[in-house]
């Protein structure tokens, strides 16, 4: 599978653009502001129908503009696919497969696997538990149609559930019987979910210890931990032993959108007790396992974004990837670099068929 060629209108800094790409490796290389990471993120937007970086979909638009569109063309399984991602203030998004709109975002996600390195990944260690949870459901929803409907499911749910537990705090009443009916939707869906997490994370860890391993010469322990109150006792049960914290709060305290994926070094928090290096190798190896995973599962090679990450890797590291490369590890690559001539070096080191882009 590969991206044929691409047409961006209106979308961020570009008015109109237009790229036909090499199936191998694609390059976009120029100064910051000039609109590299742009052309990824509309490839992105393509595999998961929204930005990687801006999630409020009309500041994807160019500025004074009213809509933007990304139009495409990828070959899968000796098939053309045309697959067009347009949004119109004020209107909903719209994302269509060989002319025919979606229902349901959520049914094209996974058709066009896709894996993103970049600076920005870095959110998966500094921010909150619902950053890295989402990366779990984001990779195993890729594979997995239903995991992602039941997580649709169990959300749904939960917002009902809050918003009845917020009507009895305002009108000063309780209703167990109707309670009780969110607890049973909500386990069912939120026990699913639990047992496909943990059955990922167990098929992942090793992957992910190997690129690791691999990455720093096996001189760093690290630890990739799945944390969740299911663990403790299943989830009716805590649900009705919270019952008196959720109406004190008045949302629902615990359950799957409580989980966490812990990021350690010798056991202790990477956040806190990683070097800048350290946390760099670790996030490099959770994306090229998660690259590794999908096409393992799917038995398609995912196209692979590198978003300005030579500027941010030492000799060694760069190396372990052009290996890779020529390994023919990887499908389809698309790279941005603020040095034409350390890219062309790089990408000339392949002995791989390229393009190179100046923006």
């Amino acid at each position: 599978m590969y991206l044929k060629k691409i047409s961006l209108f209106n979308y961020k800094n570009f008015s109109e653009a237009n790229f036909d790409f090499d199936n191998k490796i694609n390059c976009f290389v120029g100064k910051n502001g000039i609109g590299k990471t742009n052309v990824l993120d509309a490839i992105y937007h393509l595999s998961y129908g929204k930005s990687y970086f801006n999630p409020l979909a009309v500041q994807n638009i160019k500025h004074g503009e009213e809509f933007f569109v990304i139009d495409a063309e990828f070959e899968k399984n000796e098939r053309n696919e045309q697959i067009l991602c347009s949004l119109k203030k004020g209107q909903k998004k719209i994302l269509k497969r060989n002319g025919k709109a979606y229902d349901k975002f959520s049914d094209h996600i996974g058709f066009i696997p896709l894996v993103i390195i970049s600076p920005a990944d870095r959110d998966l260690i500094v921010e909150g538990s619902e950053t890295r949870r989402k990366f779990m459901d984001s990779v195993i929803s890729q594979l997995d149609s239903y995991y992602l409907q039941q997580l649709i499911q169990y959300q749904k749910v939960m917002s009902q559930r809050n918003a009845l537990l917020k009507y009895f705090a305002l009108n000063h009443v309780f209703d167990t019987d109707t309670l009780s009916i969110y607890n049973e939707q909500l386990t069912s869906f939120g026990d699913y979910i639990f047992e496909k997490r943990k059955e990922f994370i167990d098929q992942f860890i090793p992957i992910f210890n190997t690129h690791h391993q691999a990455i720093t010469g096996s001189q760093e322990t690290v630890q990739l931990v799945y944390e969740s109150h299911l663990f403790e006792k299943d989830l009716l049960t805590l649900l009705q032993e919270n019952i008196n914290k959720d109406r004190a709060l008045h949302y629902t305290s615990v359950g799957i959108h409580k989980d966490d994926l812990a990021f350690e070094i010798d056991q202790h928090p990477i956040k806190k007790f990683g070097s800048q290096g350290q946390q760099k190798s670790f996030l490099i190896a959770l994306k090229l396992a998660q690259f590794e995973f999908l096409k393992k599962q799917s038995g398609v090679k995912p196209i692979l974004l590198f978003d300005d990450i030579f500027d941010k890797l030492d000799e060694s590291r760069v190396a372990k990837i052009i290996e890779m490369v020529n390994s023919d590890t990887f499908g389809q690559l698309f790279i941005s670099d603020t040095h034409p001539e350390r890219t062309e070096a790089i990408v000339k080191s392949t002995h791989q068929t390229y393009k190179i882009f100046n923006l």
